[in-house]
């Protein structure tokens, strides 16, 4: 389905090198904030967890997410500029 909105839109997609985790939203915008909030709390099953994180990316604000694909587009240009080398330190 993405695939095929993303032709419908006439949007060009990009490959991704193949190893390149600063390139990921979720490793490097979602994953870190998450992990703040969940430590130090106590579940009692995996139920729990998962109600626990869809809460709390449900509850991000629209900017939250505006601000990690913004943080994208930086980070893709300094990984075309080096010619896919690029790893954010």
């Amino acid at each position: 389905m993405t695939v095929a909105k993303l032709a419908e839109m006439h949007w060009e997609t990009l490959e991704q090198p193949p190893y390149s985790p600063d390139l990921a939203p979720s490793d490097f915008h979602l994953f870190g904030p998450l992990k703040e909030e969940l430590g130090g709390q106590r579940f009692e099953d995996d139920e729990e967890v998962e109600a626990f994180v869809l809460n709390w990316l449900t509850t991000r604000p629209r900017s939250f997410y505006e601000e990690g694909i913004k943080k994208l587009l930086i980070r893709w240009e300094k990984c075309v500029a080096q010619s896919g080398d690029y790893v954010e330190k």
